[in-house]
């Protein structure tokens, strides 16, 4: 079910732990590593790092669904940009991070040079029942079970999808990634399988009640004056899905096993995975000066602006 959302309520139930509303990321941090997911999502704990990923994402994102909302409107294509990057300039105004490639300028490049590349798109915006783009589309949607410590409340399934498109007679949703990483067959292969990619083209599935093929990605390498762009695929048939949320059952009894236990064990086989995990010289401290070495290194954020699956956009 697609629902337009207001106030952010809270993922956990009442007075406790345990999440029922999940999206990719939090999802994606429980698979990875329990701890992590305890850092991050419970705890809130972030760096100066995170925030400017964050924020060069989000900016990133945000422009390129103004223009595709502009152009949807029957604007022109040099109409579309510069309404989008009017707003862009405006939010971007200040940018208080200090980073080697993902600078203002870097943003503005990148943003200008999509738009620029994909101006004549094959893969078209799908256009919804009600006349709308299917652009930056929120979803949550419930399964057909929930926590053992609820007698009424679903585990539900969130987030938000950049765009749906029509390519080739066939519906695929349309995600972009933003990366310093060389974009070769390695970059690509992450996404076979993948997390989030799986939840989104089951989301597509569900909320547009249509078959979906699979997730366009392009990708977008950010150089210290330059930007590069890449297309691929991954499709999901019928079964990857059902099998995914098979898993999810067992995912979802692990993360309520933890808060019910308030503890949230180590997977040190990731710690050097994904380039290396964020907290892994926290995790490689005795646990008695954990907590200290926490508080000298990151910045601990309060709890209404800690990682959200039903926060709004």
């Amino acid at each position: 079910m697609l629902e337009k959302t207001t106030d952010a309520q809270s993922p956990f139930l009442p007075n406790t732990t345990i999440q029922y509303a999940w999206d990719s990321t939090s999802l994606g941090y429980l698979k990875r590593c329990p701890r992590l997911y305890y850092y991050t999502v419970l705890c809130g704990w972030t760096s100066v790092e995170d925030s400017v990923d964050l924020r060069f994402g989000i900016e990133y994102h945000r422009a390129l669904q103004e223009y595709d909302v502009l152009k949807s409107t029957g604007l022109k294509h040099d109409d579309a940009v510069r309404g989008a990057l009017r707003s862009l300039l405006t939010r971007a105004h200040e940018w208080p991070f200090d980073h080697k490639f993902k600078t203002k300028e870097a943003l503005i490049r990148t943003c200008l040079w999509y738009m620029e590349k994909f101006r004549d798109d094959p893969a078209k915006t799908y256009i919804l029942e009600n006349g709308k783009p299917a652009v930056e589309l929120s979803f949550r949607f419930d399964l057909d079970w929930g926590p053992d410590a609820a007698t009424d409340q679903p585990y539900m399934l969130c987030g938000h999808l950049d765009k749906v498109v029509v390519y080739n007679d066939e519906l695929f949703d349309l995600d972009r990634k933003t990366t310093t990483k060389t974009l070769s067959d390695y970059y690509f292969a992450q996404f076979e399988p993948d997390n989030q990619m799986t939840l989104y083209s089951l989301a597509a599935k569900v909320i547009l009640d249509a078959p979906i093929k699979g997730v366009i990605i392009d990708a977008a390498q950010v150089l210290t004056e330059s930007s590069r762009f890449v297309r691929n695929f991954t499709y999901r048939t019928e079964g990857q899905l059902d099998e995914w949320i098979k898993d999810l059952e067992y995912w979802f009894s692990m993360a309520e096993y933890y808060a019910e236990q308030n503890y949230w064990p180590q997977n040190d086989t990731a710690c050097d995975k994904y380039g290396g995990c964020r907290f892994r010289q926290i995790c490689s401290k005795d646990p008695g000066v954990r907590q200290r070495y926490l508080e000298a290194k990151y910045v601990q954020l309060p709890k209404e602006e800690r990682w959200n699956p039903l926060k709004p956009r």
